[in-house]
């Protein structure tokens, strides 16, 4: 959860439509100037604001303390079941997150959108050449029935956001800016005089969607005295709310490798086991079933975002006692996500996620080879054997690192809960020439998230490097995404599980470090991609056909989207898992004739597809 707070101090513009009056529009100069009489600058050092919150769902308080001189600010929130803090020291940005450990933001926007926060919090638009801010004339805008002048803002080391000022009380109104794969927009009203400067009262934050709309209102404005660099800095915190059996150093237990995803069993308040998706692109979480059938009651209705243009409700849980292998994790607040929803995607049951905050407490060692995860104490971990190291860095609950593909360096989240190999965000495949010859190549569906299905141009390129490990030719997805994860220009792609499954990936959060050993068992299903040209899903009878690639096999063969598969080859479609036909339908030999029985209407019929390799 992302809570984006307005600045203290707020500027404004001038008050007509120049364009009817067939007169001058004012320079960026002329609005912060006129920004700044109306505001009424204060020589005061620090500032703490109190707000009353109320949204998605849940009430409570959030307090910040802001540097007034450099923007350096630290937010406490305590909403609902969950308590997070953020904060920026001019250099880092930081998190305290639900589950209490912190940890240093410095992959994906975060730097920036902090960088920009920090700019509006000590109204840098104020100082000499814009306080080394980019500022031009966006334009008038307006908003039921009243004027604004837009400017667009580039910070220093940030990313352009919109300000848009009340064209006749020259206070800031809107600040519209890119965060990630979202747009948030702050809406900024009933100012007020607090201690000889306008502060805006209401602070209204949207992402798109009314329903998760969240509203500050100020309760408390006091001034400060100038605060040590302390106030602002990444907490030291002593995580004791996990342990291992016996005082163990490590706890080693099974997984199961099923679509490149990693399945493992656990226990949850003591019932169990259940098989829960271990994902480094997700959060700790329970299905809405199995929190009913732990009696759990939830708070809350937030957005959640992925992959896919769509989204999910997210609400809040706590869980008293997570338990993997010999390992226990305590009173933990858990989202709760209808994950169960995408059964029927993966062909295997999905009660809930084991995420970033159990990783966050440990050294995870993922054996791809062994098909075995081992938990380690932090301070019992040692490197020798490990790998080789590279280096990564979060963008909220998720870990990226450097690699290159193709000669292009770039910065790529590494995701567990990825089946594909490489996917190459839509922003990064347009901004480099090379992709230019796949753009004719045919659309499929490639994947699904909590947003829905992902389509991509799919190739067999040139190679991956990461660390000092070498990956030649791995299938590519070139997503065509114009929402969602995928097209996030704050990042190159994603590694999944098709690329790590070759290594023993063991992962030290806390000294933000992945390690990359070579498994030495020979690797089974690699980078091998559909010869069919259909997705298809569970059903009840069998499994449904939801897209089919024009110009395939599947499609000359005359399937389509929303035929019922009900036998493949004469077996019933409900007697063998998706999972392994998805399988047969990437491994099986060129030229093999698959033969399908399909529902269609009120008709059955028998539909052969002789495979063929797409890429």
């Amino acid at each position: 959860m992302r809570i984006t707070f307005a600045a203290i101090a707020i500027t404004a513009l001038a008050s007509v439509s120049y364009s009817t009056l067939a007169i001058a529009a004012p320079s960026a100069a002329d609005v912060i100037t006129a920004n700044k009489a109306a505001t009424g600058a204060t020589a005061k050092p620090a500032v703490r604001i109190e707000y009353a919150y109320s949204g998605q769902g849940m009430t409570g308080k959030v307090t910040s303390i802001d540097d007034l001189r450099t923007g350096n600010f630290v937010d406490d929130a305590k909403i609902g079941p969950a308590g997070e803090v953020q904060g920026f020291d001019g250099t880092h940005a930081w998190t305290k997150d639900t589950s209490g450990s912190v940890t240093l933001q410095d992959g994906g926007a975060a730097h920036q959108v902090s960088v920009n926060e920090a700019y509006r919090r000590s109204n840098g638009w104020w100082q000499p050449n814009f306080g080394g801010a980019t500022i031009v004339f966006a334009g008038e805008k307006t908003d039921n029935g009243n004027a604004y002048d837009a400017l667009t803002v580039t910070p220093k080391d940030g990313e352009a956001f919109e300000a848009w000022f009340d064209a006749k009380s020259h206070l800031l109104y809107r600040v519209i800016e890119v965060q990630g794969p979202q747009t948030s927009t702050t809406t900024l009203s009933d100012y007020r005089d607090a201690g000889g400067v306008k502060i805006p009262y209401k602070t209204l934050v949207s992402v798109g969607d009314a329903q998760y709309d969240q509203t500050m209102t100020v309760t408390n404005v006091s001034f400060l005295p100038p605060q040590p660099a302390s106030a602002f800095a990444a907490p030291k915190v002593v995580l004791n709310d996990y342990s291992i059996a016996a005082g163990a150093k490590e706890t080693t237990f099974p997984f199961k490798l099923i679509n490149n995803h990693i399945f493992a069993d656990v226990k949850v308040n003591g019932k169990g086991p259940y098989q829960f998706i271990f994902d480094t692109g997700g959060v700790n979480l329970v299905t809405p079933p199995l929190a009913k059938e732990l009696g759990l009651n939830a708070e809350g209705h937030m957005q959640g975002n992925g992959a896919g243009s769509g989204h999910m409700d997210v609400q809040l849980t706590k869980i008293a006692s997570l338990q993997l292998g010999d390992a226990t994790v305590k009173d933990q607040v858990f989202a709760q996500i209808p994950l169960d929803s995408m059964g029927n995607i993966e062909g295997v049951g999905m009660p809930g996620m084991v995420g970033f905050e159990t990783f966050r407490r440990f050294v995870t060692r993922i054996d791809y080879g062994a098909h075995t995860i081992t938990l380690i104490k932090p301070d019992a971990f040692n490197p020798k054997d490990a790998g080789a190291a590279v280096p990564i860095s979060f963008n909220g609950n998720t870990i990226e690192a450097p690699a290159t593909y193709d000669g292009v360096p770039g910065t790529f989240t590494i995701d567990t809960g990825n089946r594909s190999s490489i996917i190459l965000n839509s922003p990064f495949v347009a901004a480099h020439a090379q992709f230019a010859k796949y753009s004719a190549a045919p659309e499929a569906t490639t994947g699904w998230g909590i947003g829905g299905p992902t389509k991509s141009h799919v190739i067999r390129g040139h190679n991956l490097v990461i660390g000092d490990q070498t990956v030649a030719a791995p299938v590519v997805l070139l997503s065509t995404a114009t929402k969602g994860a995928d097209a996030d220009t704050t990042q190159s792609g994603n590694i999944g599980g098709g690329v790590l499954k070759r290594f023993v990936v063991t992962l030290d959060y806390e000294h933000n470090k992945m390690y990359l050993k070579p498994v030495t068992q020979p690797v089974s299903d690699l980078d091998s991609f559909d010869r069919s040209g259909v997705w298809i899903n569970q059903s009840a009878t069998g499994y449904s056909v939801v897209d089919v690639t024009k110009g395939t096999p599947a499609d000359q063969a005359g399937l389509k989207a929303g035929d019922e598969i009900v036998s493949v080859d004469g077996k019933p479609a409900t007697a063998t898992p998706l999972y392994e036909t998805r399988a047969r339908l990437r491994n099986d030999a060129p030229g093999t004739v698959v033969k399908f029985t399909v529902k269609r209407g009120g008709e059955t019929k028998d539909v052969s597809v002789t495979l063929r390799d797409l890429i």
